[in-house]
Parts: structure tokens; C-alpha cells; sequence
């Protein structure tokens, strides 16, 4: 068996790497990203279109001067005549649709509605040539993938959620690059994410970072201080201003909070004077004579502050659109989205709908210049009529007459940009479909071909003619056969979307069966390593009621990541499996007489476990480290009861006293250890300075200065972190020269374990001491349970004891159920970005994915693996009972890892299964994601332990 122990690091490191071959295999299949085709569309391209390369006359050319009075006509073309001289991108992130539509269209008013006034007012103004859209985002809802989508005009590949933190330059043609190729001057201010994904693009940038999530006005000032100015110039040609405030303080407030509509209130105040200053320059050779304004969000967020997924409240954004021309064209009933209300006022508001999809297909035919190679995306015709008053309809014509042949010429207009809109979509279909390894199946571009050649031969056989040969003439049979052509184009868009949307990820099966394979055969492998070495006593323990017991357990709960609706109650499946492991438990001490207290206890705290689960205790008590509001917070609910509200308050604080006494007590009942002490005591010593750091955050205790005193707030947690590494430094020092004090394993278990929880306890915010309270009791009795069976064995048979499989499986279902008490969930709007920043207001990526990394699976992962040996409690000290809780311990690990293995093969199949589904991005893709990284990491830390204690 020694030599067997010998190569136990070895074995642990071979699984490390055995695991990552087969997920990166697998990964390659799975999240592969769309095929990025290096083509840029060129203005010489539309040549090669069945449509007009110029652009039909205006009906209304008997006025030279009406057509000299306005620079788009003497604009250069494109693919199409330019409708605006200027755009102004605003991008208020993470803007739900709630912050500027009207109240009136949701089932009940909430304080963060209807601050974004000059929005409403102006879109709702008779004969405004403003217009408030709901506007409908593609999940992921990252901010980088968003900005990628919004400027590629294409729909955004899962893979590159990774980059959100350190974005890649977008080498994809895009609407930056097609500004800059038709020479357009860009001027870009805010958020820096622009000028990482579009380096040397911009003319004159001011870009700010933008990861400090608790920093609200950083940004915002920066660009407030650029915008105002740069409306004056005349320098530039497209301005985006990218404002952060709200997100931030999404995140950290989250919705209904003062800070939030602070913001709301200060953003509606910049508006006011942006929109001040182009109404003021609006007239005829002014300045922004023929300008358009876009106040837009890139994603929604939820009432928590998150973004990341797929729901309602993450996709929805908004999207206002305001011309600075006050005579606009009505679209067609047959192509308006409008839904209306009536306000308190009794008045009818609408407001239109979009997709952000089709916004860099519109913009560049606003502008006039080639949409993207990849875009597939189609011209708004709401927001593109926006501009249609630039064309300056014949001011002696009034009335009916006057409105049928703007509306007329809007349509032919409009006809002619799908036309060339519809051919740049094909084109990069059959490219796509013919340059890509997979591409799209020959039914699929039958259909495609056959769409688009109806709506070809509509165009050849008869509007193109019409629109060639026009003498004025304004009968209904031109009209409907516009109004057809278009409903052609859109037939043909919508068909395009939804192939993309249902099939765009290119799965490779292969590569997907060859990892799930390896992953399988690692198991197997893993399972006779448990049983290696001492096989009567493998056999032993995997024959018993508890083994078969576990091995019931771990199939339930592979089996349940097959449904989504179990995915997204995992915790709760996990909550319930740990109480029926407790209720088995209960069960085998009382029929022992023994130990009933602790069976008890292990079911309260398994209850108490459901309940932060459930009521989302410490996903706000997370947050509440940032807040200075009342701790009733914690709770999700208003308490008004001031005993309540400070025992809220206290309770952190006295958990991580009872923490300070708990490693007293452990190293006052120990024999002398030199080393391992001092690292017990320096966890102390940071558990002391967490208390006071929350004490001094909270108003009852008055000690406000004490921040002051020491430095700042962020001095406690960089000393925290610093004793952390030390002690890490220290326990490494110990394991390679204090070699005579290795069989004492109680000592050097709880100094590992208390050196890393003094991070976690503090990144995790005020619910991390209660938490890590809980997770200590349960552990506690799960240690106690486990030696009534082990005395039973002891007394039956001649042996030292023997692995049961169930204590290790609660041991994990406990790991799980921490995880979501500490308010995660597997989806990137879990995670805590305000965590990253504790301590630091600085963005180092290394740094903040570091603190983020412990954060995210502290509980669930690191005080896991490196808390497993309290399980194989001993009291003789004999070189044989040594030996033999060695072989033990490793076993355990080795269980552990299987467990660990088992749920992320059970995920692999699932994905591979589900590729297809629904909620394949929005749901399960982020589960694959969290559980390899889990995976890694958990494997990562075995080999650290085992290294540790053996």
C-alpha cells in the first residue's frame, strides 16, 4: 500500500489532465464560435445587385433650391443615398425598457419609471419626429457581445462571454469599419470596451475603464465633460457616448434603489441639454441640420442588477430615436409595430418594437454607406423613416395629397435600400454556407434561394420597372405592388433570422462524442483507484446499504440535468438529497442510541440551507457590504422593527466571533505544533479585522472613523489578503521542513482551512461568517455521524475502520447546497462582479478574475477539497492507523473527484442531447460552463492536498 501511496500525486495530476483534454475536446465541438469570414463589403460590390445603383428621382424635383439646401444630396453614395449627414449613439448601458417607455404600459408604476421625462415628452409631441422602441437583444447579454452584435449586425457566438473582461479586437467587417472606409470621422467617449474592440478606428476617443462595477460616475463624467463640447464642432461625423452609471448601479444597488434613480435623474438632465443644443442648431445650414439622435441600451438587467442570460428582463432593452427634421413620413399600417396605451391623461401613446439585430444594417443605410459583409440583419422601416423628412417633401402640397406622396416616396426609397439590404443577406449566406466547415443544409438553402428568387422576380419583373420608369404617377397599383415587395424582402429576412438563430452554432459530433468518451473512461479508471490497494476492504464498503445508497443518489441527480426546469432548481435537488442523507442518518442513531443531537442538528442546518436558498437571503447580503442602507436588505423585505433590524446587524459580526472562538478552542486542544499554530492564529487575527471592518460599515456601532484610521476601506481587506498569502507561505514552508510533525492532521487540516476562508468569508460579504458558521456545524455532525459507524465497524471486525461512500456524498451535496446559499446560480448574471473589487478600485484582470475565481466557488469548492480529512477523524497516533487513514483520506479524495466527475459527465450528455433546445444558451451552456470550471478547479485543489498531506 506504501508503494501505492507513493504515486498518489502522480495519479491526482494524471486525472488534472486527463479531465482538461477531454472538456477541451468537447469544448471545441460544442461552444464552437461562428465562422468569422475575413470579407469587408465595398462600395464597388453593389454593382454586382439586381438592384438601382443610383437612386431614383425625387417626384418633387421641379425646386432646384429645395435640393441644393440640404448636403445629403451632394454626399458621395454608396449602396444607397444617404438619409442623415449625422448620427449621435448615446448608449445608456444595461437600459431597461422600463426606464423609458411610460408607465401606462406595465401592470403597475414602480419608483425607477418615467424619470426619463425629455424621452417621453418628445416622442409622444405631436408631429414629433421622435420614437420610443422596445428593443429586443440576442443572449447572451454581455456587453461585449452585445457591441459586437450591434456593429457586426450578425448574432452573437457563446464563446465569447470568456472575452468580456479582456475584449479582443473584432476583426469581423462591422459598421466602425465601414464608417472608417467611407470616410466618416468617428468620435467615441466612455466605456473603453470601444476602443478595445475597435483600436485606431476613432478620430479623437476618451475612453475610461470600465470594470470598477463601484465606481457610478467615473465614466459618466468623463463623457458628460467631452459630449457637451464635441456638439459644437463640426470635426466629426458619428459621436458614441457610452454611459455606465446605471449599470453599476444595477449591480450594486440594484434596481429599486436611490443611487439608481439618481441616475435615471441625471441622465434625463444630460439629455435635456444634448437635445437642447441640436434643436438650437437644427435649422436650415446649421450645424445639425440633418442630424439623428439614438439613446439606446445595449442589454436590460434584472431587478437584482444582473445581465448575462436570457430572460425577459436581460434581453428587453430600449432604444429612442429623434430626428432633428419636424416633418416625418407615417410607415404603412402593414409594416408599423406600434402597441399604444392611454395615459392618465386619457391620450394615446405608442411606442414601436426592434430588433437590435437590424440596427447596424439601418444605421449604415441611414448613412448611406455598405452594410457589413456578415450583417443579417434587415432596414428597419420605422427608425429608417425617422429620416425620411430629409428628402424635403414640396411644401405646396398640404393635407391627404401631400402625406400619400411622402409616403409614396418613402416607399420607393425604401424599397430599393431592402432590395440591395436582401441582396448583401444572400450573398453572405452563400458564402457562409459555401467558406464554412458545416454550413447550412441544402433543404434549409432551398428554402433560402427559393424566398429570396420569388421576391428577385417580383423586383426584376415588375417594381424595378416602376421605379425606372415613374412620371409622377401615384395610382394604387404602384403602391400595392411596393407594399408587396416589401413584405417579399421581410419574408425573406425573417426566414434568414430564424435559420440563423435555430442552427448557427456549428456542432461538431465527432469532437463532442471523443471528449464525453474520454470523460467516461476517466471515471471508470477513477472508480478502480478507489478499490487499488486493499481490495477486501474495497469490497468491503461498496457492498454496504450506504454505498449502493450513494450510487442511487449520484444517478438521481446526473439524471435531473436533463430537464431544464431541474437545472434551474438544482439547489433545491441538491438541498433536498443532503435532508434525505440526514433523515437516513437520524434513522441509523437512533436505532444506535447515539449521536440523535447531531442528526438533529445536521437536519436544521440542511433546513436552514433551503431557506437562504430560497428566499435569496445572500444574494442581497452580498450586495449590502457596498450599501449604507438599512440591513433589513439581507433580508429582501422592509422591517421597520428596530430589535430586528439590529440583530440583522449584529449577526455577522458575532458569527465571526463564534468563528474566533471555535479556532481557539481547536488549537488550545491540540498538542504544540509550532508553525500551524501561528497560521490558526493569523486567521484569528484576520477574522478579527473582518469584524471590524463590518462593524465600522454599519451605523449602530458609531465607529465610522475607523476607516479613516486605517487608511481607507480598502486597507482591511488588502491586509486580510495579505496575512492570507503569508499563511499560505508559511503552510508551504511547514510541508516541505517540519517533516516529523505530518501524522498530527486535525492541526494542519484547520490551519489550511481557516487561511483560506478568511478571503472567502470576506469576498462573500456579511452573509459569509453566518454562512461559514452553518458550514461548519454541518460538517461537524457530518464528522460525528460518520464515527458512530466507524466505532460500529471497529467493534465488529479487526479492521481500523472503513470508507463510507455516503459521507462523501453529503459531504458534496453539501458543497452544492453552499453554493447556492451564497446566492451563485449557473448563469454569468450570478456572478458577483462587486466581489472582484473588494479592496481594490483598480482593474488588474489577473487580480479581479483571482478574487472573482474565490468568490464564485470558496464554499462550494476550495474549503471543500481542502476541509475533506475532518471527515477521518482519529485518535490513535500507531504508524499502522497512520497508514491506514492515509490510504483512507486518499480514497475520500478520490470519491470526491468521481462525484465532482460524474455530475459534469452527466452535464456533457445533457448538452450534447439538448444542442438543439431553446434554452441551450440561455441556460444549459452556462451550466456546462460553471461545472467544468468546478471540475478543473476541484481537480486543480486535489492535487494541491494531496501534495498537502500526504
Amino acid at each position: 500500500m506504501e508503494t501505492y501511496l507513493k504515486n498518489k500525486k502522480l495519479i491526482a495530476i494524471g486525472f488534472l489532465l486527463i479531465h482538461s483534454i477531454a472538456i477541451l475536446i468537447f469544448t471545441r465541438g460544442f461552444l464552437l464560435t461562428r465562422t468569422e469570414l475575413p470579407f469587408h463589403s465595398t462600395c464597388s460590390d453593389v454593382s454586382l445587385s439586381p438592384c438601382l445603383t443610383s437612386p431614383p428621382p425625387p417626384i418633387h424635383d421641379s425646386n432646384p433650391d429645395s435640393l441644393s439646401s440640404h448636403s445629403n444630396h451632394t454626399q458621395p453614395k454608396c449602396w444607397t443615398k444617404p438619409v442623415v449627414d449625422r448620427v449621435i449613439i448615446i448608449v445608456l448601458d444595461a437600459l431597461r425598457i422600463d426606464f423609458v417607455a411610460p408607465s401606462a404600459f406595465f401592470p403597475e408604476p414602480k419608483p425607477w419609471m418615467d424619470k426619463l421625462t425629455i424621452l417621453q415628452k418628445l416622442a409622444f409631441a405631436n408631429e414629433s419626429s421622435a420614437k420610443i422602441f422596445k428593443a429586443f437583444a440576442d443572449p447572451p447579454t454581455t456587453s461585449l457581445q452585445r457591441l459586437k452584435g450591434l456593429t457586426t449586425g450578425g448574432l452573437p457566438t457563446f464563446i465569447d462571454v470568456g472575452n468580456s473582461f479582456g475584449a479582443p479586437a473584432i476583426v469581423e467587417d462591422n459598421f466602425i469599419n465601414q464608417l472608417v472606409q467611407n470616410g466618416k470621422r468617428l468620435v467615441m467617449m466612455g466605456d473603453d470596451t470601444w476602443t478595445q474592440l475597435f483600436p485606431n478606428q476613432f478620430q479623437k476617443s476618451y475612453p475610461f475603464p470600465s470594470f470598477n462595477v463601484k465606481d457610478l460616475d467615473t465614466v459618466d463624467n468623463g463623457c458628460i465633460e467631452h459630449l457637451f463640447p464635441t456638439l459644437y464642432k463640426d470635426d466629426w461625423d458619428v459621436l458614441i457616448a457610452h454611459f455606465l452609471g446605471v449599470d453599476h448601479a444595477g449591480h450594486i444597488f440594484g434596481v429599486d434603489s436611490s443611487p439608481m434613480i439618481k441616475k435615471l435623474e441625471q441622465y434625463n438632465s444630460v439629455l435635456e441639454k444634448v437635445i437642447s443644443i441640436l434643436e438650437s442648431q437644427a435649422g436650415p445650414g446649421g450645424l445639425h441640420e440633418n442630424t439623428i439622435l439614438i439613446v439606446m441600451g445595449d442589454h436590460g438587467q434584472t431587478l437584482n442588477g444582473d445581465h448575462g442570460g436570457g430572460t425577459a428582463e436581460e434581453v428587453e432593452t430600449s432604444m429612442y430615436a429623434m430626428s432633428t427634421k419636424k416633418h416625418t413620413t407615417s410607415v404603412p399600417p402593414e409594416f408599423d409595430t406600434s402597441s399604444c396605451k392611454q395615459n392618465s391623461n386619457g391620450k394615446q401613446i405608442c411606442i414601436s418594437s426592434i430588433e437590435q439585430l437590424d440596427f447596424a444594417a439601418t444605421l449604415s443605410a441611414l448613412l448611406g454607406i455598405s452594410s457589413p459583409f456578415g450583417s443579417i440583419g434587415h432596414v428597419n422601416p420605422e427608425l429608417y423613416a425617422l429620416g425620411s423628412s430629409n428628402w424635403d417633401l414640396d411644401k405646396s402640397e398640404s393635407g391627404n395629397s401631400g402625406t400619400q406622396s411622402a409616403v409614396k416616396e418613402w416607399m420607393e426609397n425604401y424599397v430599393n435600400v431592402l432590395c440591395v439590404n436582401a441582396w448583401q443577406v444572400k450573398r453572405y449566406i452563400d458564402v457562409y454556407s459555401s467558406s464554412s466547415v458545416v454550413g447550412f443544409s441544402s433543404d434549409d438553402m432551398a428554402r433560402i434561394s427559393d424566398l429570396y428568387a420569388a421576391a428577385e422576380q417580383k423586383w426584376s419583373n415588375s417594381v424595378k420597372h416602376i421605379l425606372m420608369d415613374r412620371n409622377g404617377d401615384e395610382n394604387s397599383t404602384n403602391i400595392s405592388a411596393f407594399k408587396e415587395q416589401i413584405a417579399a424582402y421581410l419574408n425573406f429576412f425573417s426566414s434568414v433570422v430564424e435559420l440563423a438563430r435555430s442552427k448557427w452554432t456549428e456542432f461538431n459530433l465527432n469532437l463532442m462524442i471523443t471528449g464525453f468518451g474520454i470523460l467516461v473512461i476517466s471515471l471508470i479508471i477513477q472508480f478502480l483507484v478507489v478499490f487499488h490497494g486493499d481490495k477486501s476492504y474495497a469490497l468491503g464498503s461498496w457492498l454496504s446499504t450506504g454505498a449502493a445508497f450513494t450510487l442511487f443518489l449520484v444517478t438521481i441527480r446526473a439524471c435531473s440535468f436533463l430537464s431544464n426546469s431541474y437545472i434551474l432548481e438544482e439547489g433545491k435537488v441538491a438541498n433536498f438529497l443532503l435532508a434525505t442523507t440526514g433523515l437516513i442518518k437520524l434513522r441509523y442513531s437512533v436505532m444506535r442510541k447515539t449521536m440523535r443531537k447531531e442528526a438533529v442538528i445536521f437536519l436544521a442546518m440542511a433546513s436552514v440551507l433551503r431557506v437562504s436558498i430560497d428566499i435569496g437571503l445572500t444574494k442581497q447580503a452580498a450586495t449590502s457590504q457596498f450599501m449604507s442602507s438599512s440591513p433589513s436588505s439581507m433580508l429582501g423585505i422592509a422591517l421597520d422593527l428596530p430589535a430586528l433590524t439590529y440583530a440583522i446587524e449584529i449577526a455577522p459580526i458575532v458569527s465571526v466571533v463564534m468563528l474566533i472562538c471555535v479556532l481557539y478552542i481547536a488549537i488550545a486542544k491540540t498538542p504544540s505544533e509550532g508553525m500551524w499554530k501561528y497560521v490558526t492564529v493569523g486567521s484569528m487575527i484576520s477574522y478579527f479585522l473582518i469584524a471590524l471592518l463590518w462593524a465600522s460599515e454599519s451605523k449602530i456601532f458609531g465607529l465610522d472613523g475607523v476607516l479613516q484610521v486605517t487608511g481607507g476601506r480598502n486597507r482591511i481587506p488588502q491586509t486580510v489578503y495579505a496575512i492570507g498569502l503569508v499563511q499560505l507561505f508559511l503552510l508551504a514552508y511547514a510541508r516541505m521542513f517540519c517533516t516529523g510533525e505530518k501524522r498530527v492532521w486535525a492541526t494542519r487540516a484547520v490551519a489550511l482551512v481557516s487561511a483560506c476562508s478568511s478571503p472567502v468569508i470576506l469576498l462573500s460579504g456579511k452573509q459569509g461568517s453566518l454562512l461559514a458558521l452553518a458550514y461548519l456545524l454541518a460538517g461537524y455532525c457530518i464528522m460525528r455521524l460518520e464515527g458512530v459507524e466507524r466505532i460500529t465497524q471497529s467493534d465488529r471486525q479487526d479492521k481500523f475502520s472503513k470508507l463510507n461512500p455516503l459521507c462523501v456524498m453529503q459531504w458534496s451535496l453539501l458543497s452544492i447546497c453552499m453554493f447556492f446559499a451564497s446566492g451563485h446560480w449557473c448563469a454569468f448574471d450570478g456572478l458577483r462582479y462587486g466581489a472582484a473589487f473588494v479592496g481594490f478600485d483598480e482593474f488588474v484582470l489577473i487580480r479581479q478574475a483571482i478574487l472573482l475565481t474565490i468568490e464564485t466557488f470558496g464554499f462550494s469548492v476550495i474549503l471543500s477539497v481542502f476541509g475533506l480529512p475532518i471527515l477521518v477523524p482519529i485518535h490513535s497516533q500507531t504508524p499502522q492507523a497512520h497508514g491506514q487513514k492515509r490510504h483512507q483520506l486518499f480514497q475520500m479524495y478520490m470519491l470526491f473527484g468521481v462525484i465532482s466527475a460524474t455530475t459534469v459527465t452527466a452535464t456533457i450528455l445533457c448538452v450534447t442531447i439538448q444542442r438543439r433546445h431553446l434554452m441551450v444558451w440561455g441556460l444549459f451552456a452556462p451550466k456546462f460552463v460553471f461545472d467544468v470550471v468546478g471540475l478543473i478547479l476541484t481537480d486543480l485543489l486535489i492535487c494541491l492536498a494531496s501534495a498537502y498531506y500526504f
